[in-house]
């Protein structure tokens, strides 16, 4: 039992990993220039880190059956978190000093094309 456990975790992590290569070449398309992929701050895990003018977007990456089921899976503890580790990420960069901080999401689910979603949780 805790085999089965063990390999459905790792499955489930290699499965993520791909979902972030996937949404980073998505997000390159679009114009997005990826700066970090798994960051790990004090703050929180940035999935993807991406830059597009002055915006810089705080990326989560999902893979559900639906964006809606994407959305309600990111807690607003974690938003908090994910925005407070972006802010602080671009305190340090003199370049990213007149970002905007963003928080977005690319939903994946199996069979369809990525869904990018900027500002996924705005006036929250």
């Amino acid at each position: 039992m805790a085999r089965d456990r063990s390999r459905t975790g790792l499955q489930a992590r290699l499965a993520g990993r791909r979902g972030e290569v996937v949404a980073a070449l998505w997000l390159m398309a679009k114009g997005y220039q990826i700066l970090g992929f798994r960051m790990r701050t004090p703050h929180a895990e940035i999935d993807l880190l991406a830059r597009k003018g002055r915006v810089l977007a705080v990326v989560e990456v999902k893979l559900r059956g639906t964006i809606e089921t994407a959305l309600e899976a990111v807690t607003r503890r974690q938003r908090e978190r994910l925005r407070r580790a972006g802010a602080a990420f671009a305190a340090r960069r003199p370049d990213l000093a007149d970002a905007a901080v963003r928080l977005d999401l690319v939903a994946l689910a199996p069979g369809r094309w990525p869904c990018h979603i900027p500002d996924a949780w705005f006036g929250d």
